[in-house]
Parts: structure tokens; C-alpha cells; sequence
């Protein structure tokens, strides 16, 4: 069975005539219990072969890049000693990509990773490790009502100040307020 929540928000993207999104956000229900993803935000895409994959927006650690001095996020707690970018650009990358949203992709090769340092200006983030799901482990998840999903937007998945972005999506999940 697909990730039914995910396929809709899919349709809703190529509907509105943009170029279809292939990322969504989970946000943990209040009682969501697993300390890997207690009160995160994840923005999760999906490959052709239906693997999902993902990074915690709103996990920022004390580490820093060496070579740039940015903070790492931490990704999630899959091969944490992994870098992985999150970034815009308008050119198609080379290396290895999850296409997440229009000009925004995700990466773990590192030719993608030493253009972005290398190249200033273009929004990125940078985290330590991901979120990964086996086969139907997601869809259990869904099952067992552990996780909203909303729509992402580049916006939100590069904001600066991640500190109440999970008090902030819960809220909107509930109905309650809109995001800024």
C-alpha cells in the first residue's frame, strides 16, 4: 500500500499547475513517545522505488562545519557520521539528488555537498545524518496516528529560527493557526 497522505498532497501540488512537490512534513503528535523523533519536524521525500527518506528541520546542534563554521544539524539517526544537504538551486544538480521541492533538493553525495561549500548564496542546510524507513514502516507509523503531515514550502524548510517550529505546525495541524 502507498503512503496515501503523501500521494495526496502529490496531487494537490500538479493540480495547482507547479512543478509537483515530492516533499511533505511530519510533525510529531504531542504523543509521539520515540526519543529519535520526539517533538520534530521532518521533511520527508520519497524515491522512484517508494523508499522514503527524510531530515529533522528543527534539530540544531552544537556541532559546526569546519570548513564553513555553519551549524550541523542533526539529520536523524540514520548514519549520523553522513553529511547531508538540504538546498535551492536553479540549476539541476549533478550528483546523486532527492528532488524535494521546485529547486530544492536533497543530497548525501558529496560532489553536491563541496559545490554548495564552494559556492556561497544558495540557500542551504547542512545536517548530520537522516530519517529512513523500511518498507511499510511509515505506513504503520500513519497507522498507529503518530505523525500530522502538511505541506512544505521552501520557506518554512529554510527558516533561520527553527526554535518554536514544532509548538507552531502543531497548532496548524490542529486547526489553530496558520504558520508565518
Amino acid at each position: 500500500m502507498r503512503w496515501l497522505a503523501f500521494a495526496l498532497l502529490l496531487a494537490m501540488s500538479a493540480v495547482q499547475g507547479q512543478e509537483p512537490a515530492n516533499g511533505v512534513l511530519l510533525v510529531a503528535k504531542p504523543g509521539l513517545v520515540d526519543p529519535n523523533f520526539r517533538q520534530t519536524v521532518v521533511l520527508v521525500t520519497q524515491a522512484a522505488d517508494a523508499s522514503t527518506v527524510g531530515v529533522i528541520l528543527n534539530r540544531p546542534s552544537t556541532r559546526k562545519h569546519e570548513q564553513t563554521g555553519e551549524i550541523v544539524y542533526t539529520g536523524g539517526p540514520v548514519m549520523r557520521e553522513v553529511l547531508v544537504a538540504l538546498f535551492h538551486t536553479e540549476r539541476a544538480p549533478e550528483g546523486s539528488v532527492f528532488h524535494v521541492l521546485k529547486d530544492v533538493y536533497l543530497s548525501m553525495d558529496p560532489r553536491n555537498i563541496e559545490m554548495l561549500l564552494q559556492t556561497r548564496g544558495e540557500r542551504h542546510r547542512l545536517f548530520a545524518g537522516f530519517a529512513g524507513w523500511a518498507p511499510g514502516q511509515l505506513e504503520s507509523e500513519m497507522q498507529r496516528d503518530g505523525w500530522y503531515v502538511l505541506p512544505a514550502s521552501a520557506d518554512l524548510v529554510f527558516r533561520s529560527d527553527t526554535a518554536g517550529m514544532w509548538d507552531e505546525l502543531v497548532r496548524k495541524a490542529r486547526g489553530r493557526v496558520a504558520t508565518r
